[in-house]
This record gives C-alpha cells, sequence and structure tokens, in this order.
C-alpha cells in the first residue's frame, strides 16, 4: 500500500501523508461481524479516570477477527480486503466452503479470490495457518500462539513478521520483531506471511484535529506545569526536573525503569532485544 500527499492548501496539509488504499478492495463491512463499540473515555466503572488523554474521536465498529483459525481442512477463499478502523493491519474476509464467513488479518501478498486453509495438512502458502511443528524452519510468521488454542497474541500489527529459527523438543524459538529470541511451544499455530500495510508506520499525522479524530486528547509536558500538578513542575523559565531521574505525575520513575520482574514466562526467552542472554 503506497503513500500519498496533499496539495499544501494549508500549513498542516503541507507535510500530511495518507496512506492510498490501494489493497483495499472491499469499503463495507460485514454487518454480521461487526459489534458496537462502546466509548469509555478512559474512565474505569467508577467514572474515574485510569488512562489520561482519551476522549471523542470518530464513531467505530468493531470487526470481530478470527485469531484461532480453528476451522481445519477447509478451504476458505478470499472475498475482499478491508479497512479496520480498530488496528495498523488490514482484515480479509474469508468465505469457507460451507458458507461461514470470518475475518482474518490480511497478509501482504493475500488478493482477492485466493484460497486460505488451517490445520496441520494446509500448504506453506501466504495466509494459511499451520502447527509451529508443520512449518519449516526460516518462515516468517504472524498471529502466533502463546499458548495451545487460546488464539494469535504475538505479531499482528502492520508489517511486522516473526522467524521461525528452531524447533527442538517441545518448543520452536522464535526472533520476534523486537529483536527477542523466544520459545513458543511446537503445537502453537501462527498464520503464514509478513502483516500487510508495511507503509502505516511512513505516515505523518499532520495537524492536531487529526489525533482528535482518533480518539487522543492533548498531552502537556510535565516540566511546563506547577508543582502541585506534576513533579517536574515550577521553577522560572526553563529549569531542570530537580529529581535524580524523570517521574509519572504520581512521583512514580518512568522512562527506563523495568517494570518486567518475577515472570513466570522468563524461563522460555533466549535473548532479550537490547541483545543479552536471559540468566
Amino acid at each position: 500500500m503506497g503513500i500519498k500527499t496533499y496539495n499544501p492548501y494549508t500549513p498542516s496539509r503541507r507535510n500530511m501523508t495518507g496512506s492510498d488504499f490501494s489493497e483495499i478492495t472491499k469499503k463495507t463491512p460485514e454487518k454480521s461481524l461487526c459489534v458496537s463499540k462502546k466509548k469509555h473515555s478512559g474512565r474505569n466503572n467508577q467514572g474515574k479516570i485510569t488512562v489520561r488523554h482519551q476522549g471523542g474521536g470518530n464513531r467505530q465498529k468493531y470487526r470481530i477477527i478470527d485469531f484461532k483459525r480453528r476451522k481445519d481442512d477447509i478451504s476458505a477463499k478470499v472475498i475482499g480486503i478491508e479497512y479496520d478502523p480498530n488496528r495498523s493491519a488490514n482484515i480479509a474476509l474469508i468465505c469457507y466452503e460451507d458458507g461461514e464467513k470470518a475475518y482474518i488479518l490480511a497478509p501482504e501478498g493475500l488478493t482477492d479470490g485466493m484460497k486460505v486453509m488451517n490445520g496441520a495438512n494446509a500448504e506453506i502458502r501466504v495466509g494459511n495457518c499451520l502447527p509451529l511443528s508443520e512449518i519449516p524452519v526460516g518462515t516468517n510468521v504472524h498471529n502466533i500462539e502463546l499458548y495451545p488454542g487460546k488464539g494469535g497474541q504475538l505479531v499482528r500489527s502492520a508489517g511486522n513478521s516473526a522467524q521461525l529459527m528452531a524447533k527442538e523438543g517441545k518448543y520452536a524459538t522464535l526472533r520476534l520483531p523486537s529483536g527477542e529470541m523466544r520459545m513458543v511451544p511446537i503445537v502453537c499455530r501462527a498464520s503464514i506471511g509478513v502483516v500487510g500495510n508495511g507503509d502505516h508506520n511512513l505516515i505523518k499525522i499532520g495537524k492536531a484535529g487529526r489525533k482528535r479524530h482518533m480518539g487522543i486528547r492533548p498531552t502537556v509536558r510535565g516540566s511546563v506545569m506547577n508543582p502541585n500538578d506534576h513533579p517536574h513542575g515550577g521553577g522560572e523559565g526553563k529549569t531542570g526536573i530537580g529529581r535524580p531521574g524523570p517521574s509519572t505525575p504520581w512521583g512514580k520513575p518512568a522512562l527506563g525503569l523495568k517494570t518486567r520482574k518475577n515472570k513466570a514466562s522468563n524461563k522460555l526467552i533466549v535473548r532479550r532485544r537490547d541483545g543479552k542472554a536471559m540468566k
């Protein structure tokens, strides 16, 4: 999918870019696979803000994506590639031979009329979903399960893929997009190929109003606040934060503090994304 520019009839329009949606072949979503999506504006069940800078934005319907791909040994035909407002990747509407329709993540190279299949007997072809035990070493995969039967949880955003590096015993070793090397149970499923819409990260938002359309409200730096609003605030002119390291608005350490502690799944990480081996 390519990137389009705009005529600079306003200053913000000069640097704005957007997707040309050349991969999209179906304009309207499948009604039976859409559910309503209520806005919460970052508030919990008590009405208190738990996530700041959320609110407003365009209305959206949630598309039900089949991350599990459990309908085995039945081929499905791709009806169309659609835009999904809930994720960076595009989605593909497929129809199985028995008439059931489903949405899957659209990998690069998947087009209308192509056939996809799930299960251990499926071919090693873009869009097919197989257990890692049946996928050759070196293949690029996405939508990877962490636990058998739970559905794909890893590598689902636009342009990403993981590489199957090795298979040994009960585990397969994957190199994730972050560079992390991780073991996953070999019976877990993954889809073949690279997630489509790879140019998504090249889009320039261009203006504040476009962020508001996405449901993101303005953010203000702590250093320009008053001391009673933020630990970095106060002082005359540009001053330091007056602390050993940066803090959150509630005084907790931020930016670099390791929050992953005592995770049972650490033993499955072979090499961290910073290149250091796990102890």
